[in-house]
């Protein structure tokens, strides 16, 4: 579904894993808005993408809605179809995962794969298929920002594991390798592949209503900014190819680490 009155030529950025307003795929795709980039909005669930796409509309941006599972081969090809469509793709935010949390003993086979499934299968189909259009841009292998930006939303489960968070953590383990792998192949052919590690909690919708006493006790300026954040991956996609960053960490400055 799309909002925008009529197509434009403008660069774009395809942000998966879009959901609440106040959630991170939502401030990731209204900041490249505000950027002048036309936003092409992946998720589950169509309410949710649709009331993002309003949003940046009512700002003076341009939104296209299109819902799908990332982890569904045909559907993230007939949805990059689609954005490919909308004019040549930029930048390309992979934000989806499924965060399953259970003691070790009581996760099922089937909540383990379906982790596995969203986050890293999901990475993967997400990933090749922009890949594909951002390798299509040839005079933006000339550019100083190279032919265009890959960028993946890790967390601290990525680089270590710990109960009740085991298919989270393998699966988000699995999505960084594959940001590395991407970054070693494709960098050299101009392409910017970057791992955002988010190493903290996210004053969004998600924990302020399934943790809202994580949010108490975290106190003023205990929990990252949505816009803070986003603004972290603008830079990533700005940076000039002669210094890429391939992995960044992210945390309150309270946060221990």
């Amino acid at each position: 579904m799309s909002h925008s009155s009529s197509p434009s030529r403008a660069p774009v950025a395809w942000i998966a894993g879009v959901g609440a307003v106040a959630g991170l795929g939502a401030a990731l795709a209204r900041r490249f808005a505000e950027g002048g980039y036309t936003v092409a909005l992946t998720g589950r669930t169509p309410q949710q993408l649709d009331a993002v796409s309003v949003a940046i509309e009512a700002a003076g941006g341009r939104a296209h809605a299109f819902a799908g599972d990332v982890a569904s081969e045909a559907e993230v090809q007939g949805i990059g179809q689609r954005v490919r469509a909308l004019g040549p793709l930029s930048v390309a935010v992979f934000n989806a995962s499924s965060a399953v949390r259970a003691p070790t003993l009581e996760i099922t086979a089937e909540q383990f794969t379906q982790a596995w499934r969203t986050t890293t299968l999901g990475g993967f189909l997400f990933a090749r298929d922009a890949l594909q259009a951002l390798l299509a841009n040839g005079t933006g292998a000339q550019s100083p920002q190279g032919r265009g930006s890959l960028l993946f939303t890790g967390a601290t489960a990525a680089l270590r594991g710990k109960p009740p968070f085991a298919a989270f953590a393998a699966a988000k383990a699995g999505l960084r390798s594959l940001s590395q792998s991407l970054a070693r192949e494709f960098g050299p052919q101009g392409v910017h592949v970057a791992h955002v590690v988010i190493d903290g909690g996210i004053d969004g919708e998600r924990l302020r209503a399934g943790a809202p006493q994580r949010v108490e006790q975290a106190g003023a300026d205990g929990l990252l900014q949505l816009e803070a954040i986003a603004e972290t991956y603008w830079q990533l996609h700005a940076q000039h190819r002669s210094a890429w960053t391939q992995e960044i960490d992210l945390r309150p400055f309270k946060e221990p680490f």
